[in-house]
């Protein structure tokens, strides 16, 4: 199968401005993920998307290929993250010539990510014949135990039990999607509006390898774990 990696990357981030290009450890937080796709053999090219200059700078700096800038309309707080999948094959199936089986979306967002992680996700994809692949972590609160939501000015489980539960342990097992990586056939991110529109399987990432960088205190976060 051939895959490329995609790393999207917009100007405009709000949470931490000017994170992407932000140095962590000496590297700009783009470069870990450019670095870590370097580590994935089975990927022809390493593309970023994105509509900053300063963002492209450092991508190709750091090996990656920018053969694009992203249309402002697609580089909105609003905008789908898969309208961006969706835009990135279009354009490399038509101004390229090549097919491409799948892409492997390697968020910027989540810098401790492994090589073993992204490879098991490219494993599963082939062996399960599944339209795509996430990755979760074990979460640290669950819907039917220790999350509410208000209803008529009152708090309430997000998600009623059918019997009572009084541990943790003793409700269903839920998991936190990450930005580790994610494995998706194009086809389908050509013809539906979402990964769970299909055929879904799973990886689970240790939560130390899943930092999702939103905020300051989450960079403050990755700085401390990279130094241990």
């Amino acid at each position: 199968m051939k895959y490329i990696v995609l790393i999207c990357a917009r100007g405009g981030s709000k949470g931490l401005p000017g994170k992407n290009t932000k140095p962590l450890n000496g590297v700009p937080l783009i470069g870990w993920s450019i670095n870590i796709a370097k580590q994935i053999n089975r990927a022809s090219r390493i593309i970023v998307s994105t509509d900053s200059e300063e963002i492209a700078k450092v991508a190709l700096e750091y090996g990656a290929e920018v053969p694009f800038m992203r249309p402002k309309e697609l580089a909105q707080d609003s905008t789908p993250e898969w309208l961006v999948w969706r835009h990135a094959i279009d354009y490399i199936e038509k101004n390229k010539s090549e097919l491409v089986d799948a892409i492997i979306v390697l968020p910027v967002t989540a810098p401790l990510r492994s090589s073993e992680d992204i490879n098991t996700c490219v494993d599963l994809f082939e062996g399960k014949k599944v339209d795509s692949v996430i990755t979760v972590s074990e979460a640290r609160r669950n819907p039917y135990f220790n999350m509410t939501v208000n209803n008529n000015d009152y708090a309430s489980l997000v998600i009623s039990p059918e019997s009572k539960i009084t541990r943790r342990q003793d409700a269903p097992e839920v998991f936190d999607m990450t930005t580790v990586a994610y494995v998706v056939s194009t086809n389908f991110v050509k013809n539906h509006n979402g990964i769970f529109e299909g055929k879904v399987k799973s990886v689970i990432i240790p939560r130390e390898r899943a930092v999702d960088i939103d905020d300051l205190m989450d960079f403050k976060i990755a700085e401390l774990m990279l130094k241990n």
